[in-house]
């Protein structure tokens, strides 16, 4: 991730894998939120692109983070723009009355 990320940024949905956790310091948090993994659909989501991708290109990389699923998720990071938080269709989180997310 370069500096800036996430500037302009005002539809679709992003996971970043932050393993040394440098993400916020190359974030551009006015157009988005970031945070953590907290919803089952979200979760299941991006483990089915990256066992997609592990499919189509045979990363390794990809292989080792499905292997190790329960520890690597963790370091995944979930971006949406500000304006699509009340529009997706599934809810950041789970939890209810979660509100919004925070932005660091």
């Amino acid at each position: 991730v370069g500096d800036n990320f996430g500037a302009g940024m005002t539809g679709g949905m992003a996971f970043v894998y932050d393993a040394d956790q440098s993400f916020a310091d190359h974030v551009n948090d006015e157009s988005i939120i970031y945070q953590p993994l907290k919803s089952a659909y979200w979760e299941r989501v991006l483990k089915g692109l990256i066992e997609e991708h592990a499919a189509e290109t045979h990363s390794i990389f990809a292989e080792e983070i499905l292997a190790h699923w329960t520890q690597e998720r963790e370091k995944f990071l979930q971006i949406c723009p500000k304006e699509m938080i009340h529009r997706i269709a599934h809810p950041l989180s789970d939890e209810v009355d979660a509100g919004p997310a925070k932005t660091a």
